[in-house]
């Protein structure tokens, strides 16, 4: 795999001229060889007032990269900060990240997972606090999908473009998360700008109970529903009844390609840390999924710059408002 390398003069100028042309983020990155965040993520710190320019992007890269401070020696009161957000079930990415957002001295992840292993060494439990994927995951394209036909099923291949630029508050992803031996199930819902989550659980994966948990999760917040995808479980058959309520778009994704829905197939990966798969889910209460999908809500992200999703969701709700406002 390809290191990571910043971005150069001459890719911002390119940047510069294919938006001024109208070219979505996704575009122009498949063009750079870069990653559609990458190019995301550029426009968001180095924009000025007048837009995007690629002389004062890379000024204020330049300047950002020279100001950055240099790591420091884990302090007894960053320690303490550590200790605390490992038991939260924070990553040390997350942590330092964090520590970073909040103007706290800087602590490399590398120095957290050092001390991590140095306390397991002296017979320390930090590390039982990270999260380990153990299981392979099972190639399953170029199968047949037997689970039968979904009425009234849009492809996501007629899903609006904006969709795919994470640009808007609204567009929802949902799955169910299986217990063991199939008895009970979560209902999830991740939203793709903010990667704010949602979670109910269901007795049954019937068609009714899944639509009635996604009308529970979404109603309140209906305003702020703009399309769901959806995997292609039986389980959300009765798609038409939740768009009718929600007055929003629903589309399904590829058979087999989870990585069209890769936010809430993340979300579900990190939820499983609260309910692994070796664990029956027919007798989880709405409480305690309420508690686990806050500790992820609540935890900072590397993609939202070391927000949270639900200050991520916070801030996309008051732009929103404001433009409203301002039209």
């Amino acid at each position: 795999m390809q290191g990571y390398a910043h971005l150069a003069q001459e890719e911002r100028y390119h940047i510069e001229a294919l938006r001024k042309e109208g070219r979505s983020m996704r575009s122009i990155a498949a063009g750079m060889g870069r990653c559609h965040s990458t190019v995301s993520r550029e426009l968001r710190r180095n924009a000025g007032q007048r837009g995007y320019r690629h002389q004062q992007a890379d000024r204020k890269a330049r300047e950002r990269l020279k100001a950055k401070p240099k790591c420091v020696r884990m302090t007894p009161e960053a320690a303490a900060f550590v200790d605390a957000r490992l038991s939260d079930g924070w990553s040390p990415e997350q942590i330092s990240g964090r520590m970073k957002a909040e103007g706290m001295p800087a602590v490399s992840h590398e120095a957290i997972y050092r001390r991590i292993w140095l306390d397991k060494a002296n017979g320390g439990g930090l590390h039982r606090f990270l999260r380990h994927s153990h299981r392979k995951r099972r190639k399953r394209y170029g199968k047949n999908d037997f689970r039968g036909r979904i009425p009234c099923r849009t492809d996501i291949s007629e899903r609006p473009p904006v969709v795919d630029e994470r640009s808007r508050l609204g567009d929802w992803e949902a799955d169910t998360v299986i217990g063991k031996g199939h008895r009970g199930a979560l209902v999830t819902l991740a939203e793709r700008k903010t990667r704010f989550m949602l979670a109910h659980p269901i007795m049954r994966k019937t068609k009714l109970e899944t639509a009635n948990a996604l009308l529970h999760l979404l109603s309140p917040i209906a305003q702020w529903v703009r399309t769901i995808t959806y995997d292609n479980g039986r389980e959300f058959s009765d798609h038409v009844r939740v768009a009718r309520a929600l007055a929003c778009e629903d589309y399904f994704a590829t058979p087999y390609r989870s990585c069209e829905r890769g936010t809430n197939e993340n979300g579900n990966g990190l939820l499983r840390q609260y309910f692994p798969k070796s664990m029956p889910l027919s007798q989880v209460r709405p409480e305690q999924v309420r508690s686990a999908i806050d500790k992820l809500n609540n935890r900072p992200r590397k993609c939202l710059d070391y927000r949270t999703p639900k200050e991520a969701f916070r801030d996309a709700i008051l732009d929103e408002g404001s433009v409203a406002l301002m039209g």
